[in-house]
């Protein structure tokens, strides 16, 4: 039941219908739990509270799929706007930004000319940016331009997925660019011929480029809700002697809010994944579809006056 229900909400979140009324009707049927508001201002206040809780954050303005320059152009102001932001109010905050969002579907160009000016205004302000990986499809050209931003910029990062067997691969291709990577499992509904579809494998191979990033000195964020891999982390890092500089721990705002704070008390890095403006719908399908208690605690909020 829970692969089926995981399925139909990966469904749901690539429906163009419902994400354009999504836009239209605003942060509603819970969505606002996961979600920081619809305007950068919403966002800040929930950032500056994080903060003062001795949580740091990467703020993420939601869009995905642009399918024109307008659009895309759009999306890179608002970008900016939040480097801006982050720079004045001095926010211990980072931004996270989804290259479709940009123009990569669009032309070589296009995403190439607006990641430039977003780079250029996030090493003005000192902030650091990190390159969401997305589906399958677009893995290989979201990692050829991260090198090559890479090349040029300190302050950029990007993802590896744990599901994709080219996980171990990637992470061996990248370590030339001795990149701060982001370890996640995986979102997105992937074909067998390409992913892990069983849990045990994945986090099976989760362990494994967590084990090969750090032993490699790279930063590595391990962005996990799961308690096996957050212990096997501390574990580990114990045992190699790695220093808890060279690691953090990232979790999605608004779930497991108690163990991001337990984390911090406990002198990890905690940093909290916090999304925000009208084009949340796909987001939050995926949040869905990672946890059965997500939809329970939706229905709930729907149901309450």
């Amino acid at each position: 039941m829970e692969n089926v229900m995981r399925n139909f909400f990966l469904f749901l979140s690539r429906n163009k219908i419902l994400t354009r009324s999504a836009k239209k009707y605003g942060l509603r049927f819970g969505a606002a739990r996961f979600v920081a508001g619809e305007t950068i201002e919403q966002a800040v206040a929930v950032i500056k509270d994080l903060n003062r809780k001795g949580l740091k954050a990467t703020v993420d303005y939601l869009g995905e799929f642009v399918d024109n320059e307008r659009e895309a152009d759009k999306m890179v102001n608002n970008c900016i706007k939040a480097i801006e932001v982050i720079g004045r109010e001095k926010l211990d905050s980072q931004v996270s930004l989804k290259l479709t969002s940009m123009g990569m579907d669009l032309s070589n160009d296009i995403v190439m000319a607006n990641m430039k000016r977003i780079m250029e205004k996030a090493k003005e302000n000192h902030v650091f940016v990190t390159i969401d990986m997305e589906d399958y499809e677009r893995c290989e050209k979201t990692l050829r331009i991260f090198k090559q931003f890479r090349s040029e910029y300190d302050n950029i990062g990007t993802v590896i997925q744990a599901y994709l067997f080219r996980a171990i691969q990637d992470m061996k291709d990248l370590d030339e660019y001795a990149p701060s990577l982001r370890l996640v499992k995986g979102a997105y509904k992937e074909s067998p011929q390409v992913a892990f579809p069983n849990k045990p494998d994945v986090d099976e191979n989760y362990k494994k480029i967590i084990r090969m990033h750090l032993l490699h000195g790279h930063y590595t964020a391990v962005a996990t809700h799961d308690d096996a891999i957050i212990e096997f982390t501390k574990q580990f890092v114990k045992e190699n002697e790695i220093p808890n500089d060279q690691f953090e721990f990232q979790m999605l705002y608004g779930i497991r809010t108690e163990r991001q704070l337990e984390l911090a008390k406990e002198g990890y890095t905690m940093r909290v994944y916090v999304p925000y403006g009208t084009d949340w719908y796909g987001y939050f399908m995926r949040r869905l579809a990672e946890r059965p208690a997500n939809v329970s605690f939706v229905l709930k909020g729907m149901l309450k006056k």
